[in-house]
């Protein structure tokens, strides 16, 4: 399903710690938008919905709702340095009509 890669891994591990949610599930939200594009949001959620996918990756427990594990299949997430000094999550997503493979343009 989803992929950690050990820098994403490695921050998320140090976010749950510095906003004491340490067990909490990190939720991963994808909406295709009217464009076919797609928007991502992901944030600690101990709520349990109808249809929710759980996966414990690199000793992280992520969960996916049902309208989003199929657009989520194959996706990785990163932690990259975009620009000097600014590191941010970014997601690798094959089924993301916008997506271009990491080395391709």
């Amino acid at each position: 399903m989803i992929k950690l890669t050990a820098e994403a891994a490695k921050q998320i591990l140090i976010s749950a710690e510095q906003n004491d949610k340490p067990s909490m599930p990190l939720r991963i939200a994808i909406k295709q938008q009217d464009d076919g594009s797609f928007h991502y949001a992901m944030g600690f959620d101990q709520q349990r919905l109808p249809g929710d996918v759980f996966v414990n990756i690199e000793k992280i427990n992520l969960v996916v709702s049902e309208k989003s594990k199929d657009l989520a299949e194959g996706m990785t997430i990163d932690y990259v340095e975009l620009e000097p000094g600014k590191l941010e999550f970014i997601f690798l997503n094959p089924n993301d009509p916008t997506y271009t493979a990491p080395g391709r343009k």
